[in-house]
């Protein structure tokens, strides 16, 4: 009778639980792994990545993309540590991943055997399941157990397996659990709900903080926002939760954020926190009664003071409010922040006509969206690019990807790599600045080696240039931050993709027109200024000092100001 080795049922149980494909590099201490991956290639595909890092990262953003586990694999050592850097944006942006990973043998564990690192300590922060498979017989257990906690917790589950227990029988003893997780729905305690009906009903100037917690309810959210007329401020992961030109939309908050939001958080009388812990508390309001919603109870208060809490769903807790609370008839709060996020839009429209050279980013990013597709798919690095698309891309039903939490640089390249796998029909877009690509770009191969069509922006200013404003902004002399790049159009030809150069603004429109339609992986190599600052909407008296003292230090050493006469 034929037996399953450990290797074989672990394969199969991915394929249970709905795994269809797996990024890594094969190697000594998983080749154990691999060989019954390579006979299911049928229904699970293993991607080779170039980069271990790549491969994590984009895991996580398949994760992002779909809600379902992302997985990646890496041998025992140094392939194992390089996983690190994905695997903690998947925890901090809380989406399910499960890491692989292999190990020298059982018998040599403990000898400081070659490759040989101590894996359960070096995953032990970034995972809420972390286990070493010992045997067999143990294997199909742990397999469910991590892969159903990555779902539940909502993070990363690591499991090490040494190089020889994956070739063991799982024989009879072995134990039997389910490859499923049960959901559940989840509403917040009536007495909270009274308490935030009542606030709610008292507000005149309410306003509504949309993260992540709130893609995918779209029109209950939207119908909430009505009936209290209040306008909508979405944090960076939760852009696209509403179109950005919707009535209600402020756009962002921060120095990312639009000046409509910045001024409305300054009026408001209840800030309602949706889906959200957001971390940059100084762009909340002072004193000003709050409302928290969120799945998890440990996110609410943990940074900013709220006077309810509602731990539940977002759908469900938003069904029951727009239910109970009175309309709310006064709209002379909504109409003014409607107002002023009209004039910021004629602002932005007015930066993106520019067409000085080097070419604005801004300008970039508003030729974009004359090709983007209504569902496209956009994975964006970190950076300047991130301000640019954040203002100047208007979300109506697009996927917006991007490591929010962690912020690590090159996870836009890899975040379209997997999106290109998730939605093999749908445009995909990598939009990247030239320090973020830069530290991924080799990964370019990996879309040509398995055909994925997608387009990669690359704001090319030989700048890491968010780096250099924060430098100037603290009133120092930029340094460190200068790049010198290769030609980046020639490097997509040579890696048997397609490559172009956009050196003028009116070669871009055409370039991206051009680059939607190929059916190789492109990359449009883009000259853009590297002294356009992204200046945030409100400006602070000490950025504003900053900058100034950095001007005056910089015409000094260059000799451009003289000192007076004693």
């Amino acid at each position: 009778m034929f037996k399953q080795t450990a290797g074989e049922k672990l394969i199969e149980l991915l394929i249970e639980w709905g795994v269809d494909h797996i990024y890594g590099m094969p190697g000594d201490s998983i080749n154990s792994i691999i060989e019954p991956l390579r006979k299911a290639q049928d229904k699970i595909k293993f991607i080779q990545v170039r980069h271990e890092e790549a491969g994590a990262l984009a895991a996580a953003a398949y994760a992002k993309l779909t809600g379902k586990i992302g997985v990646c694999t890496a041998i025992a050592g140094p392939g194992a540590i390089h996983l690190l850097n994905g695997l903690y944006d998947a925890k901090l942006d809380k989406v399910p991943v499960l890491a692989i990973t292999g190990q020298v043998e059982t018998d040599l564990i403990g000898t400081d055997f070659f490759q040989e690192v101590n894996l359960d300590r070096l995953f032990d922060d970034v995972a809420v399941y972390n286990q070493r498979i010992m045997s067999a017989e143990q294997l199909p257990a742990v397999v469910n157990q991590a892969i159903r906690t990555a779902y539940v917790k909502r993070g990363v589950s690591v499991l090490t397996i040494p190089d020889d227990v994956p070739r063991f029988e799982v024989g009879k003893e072995a134990h039997v659990t389910s490859s499923f997780i049960v959901k559940q729905a989840v509403l917040p305690l009536q007495e909270d709900l009274q308490q935030a009906k009542v606030l709610i009903e008292k507000a005149e100037r309410p306003i509504i903080l949309a993260g992540r917690g709130t893609h995918g309810i779209r029109e209950t959210l939207l119908s909430f926002a009505e009936k209290i007329a209040a306008p909508i401020v979405l944090t960076l992961p939760g852009k696209g939760a509403i179109p950005d030109k919707h009535p209600y939309c402020l756009g962002g908050l921060g120095l990312i954020g639009t000046k409509a939001a910045y001024e409305a958080m300054h009026e408001t009388d209840l800030l309602i926190m949706i889906g959200t812990s957001f971390p940059f508390t100084g762009f909340l309001p002072e004193k000003t009664v709050t409302i928290q919603i969120d799945i998890d109870p440990y996110q609410i208060g943990k940074r900013y003071p709220v006077d309810v809490g509602l731990a539940g769903e977002a759908r469900l807790t938003l069904e029951w409010l727009k239910e109970n609370v009175s309309e709310n008839a006064n709209r002379d709060f909504l109409e003014k922040s409607q107002e002023r996020m009209n004039k910021w839009w004629s602002k932005l429209e007015h930066q993106e006509e520019n067409d000085s050279v080097p070419i604005k980013p801004q300008r970039v990013i508003s030729d974009l969206q004359k090709v983007a597709s209504d569902d496209a798919v956009l994975s964006v690095d970190v950076g300047n690019v991130t301000v640019w698309m954040a203002r100047h891309f208007h979300m109506t039903n697009q996927k917006f990807i991007i490591s929010s939490w962690l912020a690590t640089l090159g996870c836009g390249l890899p975040g379209a790599i997997a999106g290109k796998i998730a939605y093999p029909d749908k445009q995909v877009f990598a939009v990247c600045g030239d320090g973020g690509f830069g530290m991924t770009m080799n990964d370019f191969v990996t879309a040509v080696k398995y055909n994925l069509p997608m387009v990669v922006i690359v704001l090319n200013n030989h700048k890491i240039a968010m780096i250099k404003f924060e430098q100037e902004v603290m009133g120092n002399i930029e340094f460190g931050t200068d790049l010198v790049n290769p030609n980046f159009a020639k490097y997509a030809d040579a890696c048997g993709g397609i490559g172009y150069r956009v050196e003028h603004p009116e070669e871009l429109l055409p370039a991206l027109q051009q680059a939607v339609g190929q059916r190789k992986p492109c990359i449009i190599d883009v000259v853009v200024d590297a002294d356009e600052a992204p200046m945030p909407a409100k400006i602070k008296f000490s950025q504003a000092a900053g900058y100034t003292k950095h001007m005056l230090k910089a015409l000094f050493e260059e000799g451009k100001l003289d000192l007076p006469p004693l």
